[in-house]
């Protein structure tokens, strides 16, 4: 399918009169950035770069999309002529997937004329904003549940599409699994999933479920216990099951106190290796209030994949240097209150110490920042004259990760509201 109309209209009526003017030709550079993180956090997790570029291999228009804008009028027949043999054919430099973010970072920098980068820029940010959104929330999430196993719950707490991108985002942040099986197919997550409440209310009786759930799935079954009296499911399953019952599933009432009470009862009943597995409108305070109760993992739902609280990364994508009638880059940039930019084109690395803990985030503007001997580079090559050159799996972004976060200062795993835990410094002409 291509991905060249899921983008804004006035991105057509822009290149339209780019076009006729003759400035559509003229090199530009892009920058996708975030102005500020959402309020209280301390980073941001970059998540949704192979989603993004796989948008920008398949940004073209084939008949049917012309048709649709040529009988809409969006745009007049020359527009239609070139967006016909439209192939981007620029270069895109950004984050690596999976690395940490802070206000300011050039997370994406795009190259090439104005024509071809300005399509790019609705697609780009309805991607990286939602994606690396839940990545954010994922990452704190994970951080609260201190190794202990995460499940990605959440496919009918957004639109359906939505679900595939939000399990592939909480699977780059660390989450194990998720419930989504289109994710398992696109993606390669792992999927998981046992039973819901409806199917115990269909039998004549709890014991009735259980049973049909362990001779179809196994003694290492997950089975949902609160469906009536949560004492008397845990000695039913156990007494199905045996001892070697895989798991039981909380997903209500006043969890600290239940899992402790079911803990002691699944022992009692020596059923010492059955797992307690906790649900029910959990977020990352919520995990971290699970601490100390004996619960062995948890499945995460509406909280994740609406981002926490904060549903978009607030990404922008901004004209930072363009050609001038000389032939050299002119840096250009907003000025306007509240939502001013810098200009010229950005090189990002960031500074640690000689323990190798970030200190900042250091942005060059229009110059290479000085490595001081410990620093690390942050921007990659994505996209080199218009052919994808990277091609980091999953797995990549979920080791990224986890060492992006190990050099960050130790406050960056607090979840009190804070200022960014690396502050942005810049060099160069700003």
């Amino acid at each position: 399918m291509t991905t060249g109309l899921l983008t804004d209209h006035y991105e057509l009526t822009m290149l339209q009169a780019s076009l006729r003017d003759g400035t559509a030709g003229r090199a530009s550079v892009f920058e996708l950035f975030a102005r500020r993180l959402p309020d209280g956090r301390r980073y941001g997790v970059v998540a949704g770069v192979g989603r993004a570029l796989d948008a920008i291999e398949r940004f073209r228009f084939d008949e049917d999309d012309l048709e649709f804008l040529r009988a809409h009028d969006v745009v007049d027949t020359p527009t239609l002529d070139w967006l016909a043999d439209f192939r981007f054919t620029g270069d895109v430099w950004g984050y690596p997937e999976g690395e940490v973010y802070f206000p300011g970072s050039p997370v994406v920098v795009v190259e090439g004329s104005f024509a071809e980068a300005v399509l790019l820029e609705t697609v780009l940010l309805s991607i990286y904003n939602h994606d690396s959104a839940i990545a954010s929330a994922a990452a704190r999430m994970r951080t609260s549940a201190a190794g202990r196993p995460l499940i990605e719950m959440g496919s009918r707490r957004t639109h359906e599409w939505s679900a595939v991108a939000a399990a592939r985002a909480a699977y780059v942040a660390g989450f194990g699994a998720t419930s989504n099986l289109e994710a398992g197919r696109t993606w390669g997550v792992p999927t998981t999933g046992t039973s819901a409440h409806s199917f115990t209310l269909l039998h004549d009786s709890e014991r009735d479920a259980f049973v049909g759930q362990v001779e179809s799935l196994g003694r290492g079954t997950t089975v949902l216990v609160d469906t009536y009296d949560v004492a008397e499911a845990v000695r039913t399953a156990v007494d199905v099951a045996g001892t070697g019952l895989g798991a039981v599933r909380l997903d209500s009432g006043d969890l600290v106190s239940l899992a402790a009470e079911v803990r002691q009862q699944l022992d009692s009943l020596g059923a010492t290796d059955t797992r307690i597995i906790v649900t029910s409108d959990l977020d990352e305070f919520a995990i971290a209030a699970l601490a100390q109760a004996p619960v062995d993992g948890y499945g995460v739902g509406t909280a994740l994949v609406t981002g926490s609280g904060a549903p978009t990364s607030g990404f922008v994508y901004k004209l930072v240097s363009r050609e001038g009638p000389d032939g050299r880059m002119v840096p250009v940039a907003k000025k306007s209150k509240d939502k001013a930019s810098t200009g010229g084109r950005k090189q990002a690395l960031r500074r640690r110490d000689d323990r190798g803990v970030a200190t900042h985030e250091v942005i060059g503007v229009d110059v290479a920042p000085q490595d001081d001997g410990d620093d690390r580079s942050l921007l990659v090559p994505l996209v080199q004259g218009g052919e994808r050159v990277d091609h980091s799996t999953l797995d990549d972004a979920r080791k990224r990760l986890d060492d992006s976060l190990a050099e960050l200062p130790p406050s960056a795993c607090q979840l009190s509201r804070g200022e960014p835990v690396l502050p942005t410094v810049y060099e160069g002409t700003r």
